[in-house]
């Protein structure tokens, strides 16, 4: 029924889970399920499970991840260069880099279920704050999107930019992850967090500035229903990390500058 209120995927080349919109949607559903109820049913009554290196593991493969398919944008954007920044649209079937194009959006696909685990680890390690509404409709947006777009409009093309940028800042992040696992003091600091913050926050205004430079473009073919699409989310998100930032920053040193004057 799902896929019936969707257009039949464009691409009709047979990738694991592209076609058909069922096995995301149970991933996702199955994600919910377990981060907002049976996980914290299941861990109810258990200390919370260390994790350590199973998550020094899991930072690695994400780095080395999205290292990879950063070093595969590059190439196909700027190496090959069949792509026009200001109108980039999905390249023909019969391209010759087409099976390259196709494979970069389809492992970042992978990557965006991958992103997942980040909650589940939050959820057996009872770090239950860390997860915010924020939280939870960046990680479905993205997991979501990256299975919906390539269906309706094709793999690659406009949304080639916000992978682009989504990879390089994730490299970042789970380096500091990492960093931080294997060096307490680093996860203490609160410097890495917050400029980790706004290069997320800086990544959607980029976004939204590509979105509208594509826009004015006269005799771009680029489906508005896309520029739409994206733009709203990553307003959305702009919105969102703006107002995380605001409160976990701004608003604290405020109140500490305060009750100092007061004393």
């Amino acid at each position: 029924m799902i896929d019936s209120l969707f257009p039949p995927c464009v691409d009709p080349t047979p990738l694991p889970m592209s076609q058909s919109l069922w096995p995301i949607t149970i991933i996702v559903a199955l994600y919910l399920l377990f981060v907002l109820w049976l996980g914290r049913q299941f861990m109810a009554n258990r200390e919370p499970f260390q994790l350590r290196g199973v998550i020094k593991i899991y930072n690695i493969v994400q780095i080395i991840f999205n290292v990879a398919l950063f070093i595969g944008g590059v190439r196909i954007v700027n190496v090959n260069s069949f792509y026009r920044l200001n109108c980039m649209l999905v390249v023909p079937m019969d391209h010759p880099y087409k099976s390259a194009d196709r494979l970069l959006a389809y492992a970042y696909m992978v990557n965006k279920v991958l992103d997942l685990m980040d909650t589940v680890f939050m959820v057996l390690r009872k770090s239950y704050k860390q997860i915010s509404l924020l939280h939870l409709i960046h990680h479905v947006y993205m997991a979501a999107a990256a299975f919906l777009i390539p269906r309706i409009y094709g793999y690659g093309g406009h949304i080639m930019v916000t992978g682009f940028l989504n990879v390089f800042i994730h490299a970042i992040m789970y380096s500091y992850y990492y960093l931080s696992a294997v060096n307490p003091q680093i996860k203490q600091s609160s410097w890495w967090k917050k400029y980790i913050t706004i290069m997320q926050m800086m990544q959607f205004v980029i976004i939204l500035a590509h979105n509208a430079w594509t826009y004015m473009q006269p005799d771009c073919a680029v489906p508005r229903s896309q520029i739409w699409m994206v733009f709203f989310m990553a307003s959305l998100m702009v919105v969102m990390f703006t107002n995380f930032y605001i409160h976990t920053y701004i608003l604290p040193k405020r109140q500490v500058k305060n009750k100092s004057k007061q004393n």
